[in-house]
């Protein structure tokens, strides 16, 4: 056993000595960037709290004291919902339901207390403070993400990866990451599988680290954090938990990429069977209450949008009649959830015979290894056109069809009888739900997206939706229409 153990040692594997994770100066500096933001968050808002409630009274000292340990307090509760683990921040909507759960923790333990200690709280100074904490700890939160995504941008603040793998699925991978480097993960090298070809490697010029033995020598030599698993047969159960523990005493992060790469984290969850670790995936939420308070939302919002864009809409419909003879109004059949068939209504943005005229541009589609058609600087398109269509503004009749329960304000984009015909078995996929008014596709890239691109990001909002997810894509959405980048 001795010798195991010293072969073992030899080999660079734990053994059950404590890892010595890789600390990171700048994800540091982030984290208390937001414990800054949150404790300002619960003093400000405990501060307004306490100026609306007890505004002209005589000093409360009970509520002084609360308004002074409110910040401590706030940030205990979030870092107890683990709101400042590094796996949670940056992307995703995880961070914000986080925070969102410590709110509620915070207001039942608030509630219970004063019930059992008959401590009569002053209700307004709660319902002010408490809120009003949460919103401007996700504003304040937001800000300095997108300052995070910034910086990424310029090829700051990333975690430096070495990718295990097939080579066409590690270019892959490179292609995808630096399309969206607001992930934070720069892939320094590659290990392959032993006798493999490393032509897709030089392609995306990403250097190849060695084999798959030679993993942990890569980490050192590239001196990256990082390694990400993909899924391939020479990488099996075994020797993936020997490289966990050769990697162990670095303390390198190690992230494994499931064959199911769209399913999120939620709809994941481990179950052990006579010792072996089973991953069950549970089936997207299509139906049931979910979806009844998702229509409930979609009607209620399109409808008071409706409402409030009115003056707005009744503008633009006379802009487009002044601007080109023709209906201000273009309708067209789109397939809706399963298939059926609606009409979609938009301000008119094309000349009167744009179909007729398709046929002479088809040789300039930027889609054409696709359904999609889209050109630059389209010939068909008004001067008024151009402008609806840079800021979205020619969608807005749609909340008509999102009131009529035709569409969703958050969906896939919906199709045209002619594309679904040339759908294969994962694009048909997409309607399994209702189609958007806006989606990922929406806030990533819009008409730049490749055919292959739109696909992926509305296979990946069917299989993971939520009412945090769809908030999250409505938020972004208005950031993304303000800038007019990505629409022609």
């Amino acid at each position: 056993m001795s010798i195991d153990v010293a072969r073992a040692r030899a080999a660079g594997w734990a053994l059950g000595a404590p890892a010595r994770p890789l600390v990171r100066s700048w994800d540091r500096r982030y984290i208390a960037t937001l414990v800054v933001v949150d404790a300002c968050s619960a003093w400000i808002a405990a501060l307004a709290a306490y100026g609306i409630r007890f505004s002209g009274d005589e000093q409360q000292p009970m509520y002084g004291f609360l308004t002074t340990i409110l910040p401590t307090v706030w940030v205990a509760t979030v870092g107890a919902n683990r709101a400042y683990e590094f796996r949670y921040l940056g992307v995703g909507s995880e961070e914000f339901r986080r925070v969102m759960t410590g709110t509620v923790w915070l207001v039942a333990v608030v509630g219970t207390l004063s019930w059992a200690t008959k401590l009569e709280l002053a209700r307004g100074y709660i319902m002010v403070a408490l809120p009003l904490t949460a919103a401007l700890t996700l504003v304040g939160r937001y800000t300095v993400r997108k300052q995070l995504h910034r910086l990424r941008g310029l090829g700051r603040c990333q975690q430096r990866v070495v990718v295990v793998g097939q080579a066409s699925a590690a270019a892959d991978l490179v292609n995808q990451l630096r399309r969206e480097p607001y992930h934070g993960y720069d892939v320094v090298a590659v290990c392959l599988p032993g006798g493999s070809a490393w032509s897709d490697l030089e392609a995306v010029g990403v250097p190849v680290g060695g084999t798959f033995d030679s993993v942990a020598a890569a980490v050192r030599r590239y001196r990256a954090d990082t390694v990400a698993v993909l899924t391939c047969p020479e990488m099996d159960g075994p020797r993936l938990r020997r490289l966990c523990w050769e990697l162990e005493r670095r303390g390198t992060d190690i992230l494994v990429a499931p064959t199911l790469v769209e399913v999120a984290g939620p709809r994941i969850s481990i179950r052990l069977a006579a010792g072996l670790p089973l991953m069950h995936v549970d089936h997207p939420c299509l139906t049931g209450g979910r979806r009844i308070a998702k229509a409930i939302f979609d009607r209620a919002g399109a409808a008071l949008l409706l409402l409030a864009l009115a003056p707005l809409l009744a503008v633009i419909a006379l802009l487009v009649k002044l601007s080109d003879p023709g209906p201000v109004f273009f309708r067209q059949t789109r397939y809706g959830r399963h298939g059926e068939e609606f009409l979609i209504y938009k301000f008119r943005t094309m000349v009167k015979n744009a179909e007729a005229l398709k046929a002479e541009l088809d040789h300039m589609n930027k889609h054409a290894k696709g359904p999609l058609f889209k050109i630059d600087a389209d010939p068909r398109i008004t001067k008024i056109g151009a402008v609806l269509r840079k800021y979205s503004l020619d969608e807005l009749p749609q909340l008509l069809n999102v009131v009529l329960g035709k569409m969703s304000l958050v969906g896939p984009r919906p199709p045209l009888p002619a594309e679904v015909e040339q759908y294969g078995i994962d694009a048909r996929r997409r309607l399994a739900v209702k189609p958007g008014l806006t989606g990922l596709w929406q806030i990533s890239g819009r008409s730049d997206l490749s055919w292959e691109d739109s696909v992926r990001l509305d296979l990946r909002y069917v299989e993971n939706w939520s009412l945090a997810l769809d908030a999250m894509i409505l938020w972004k959405t208005v950031f993304v229409v303000a800038k007019g980048s990505g629409a022609y």
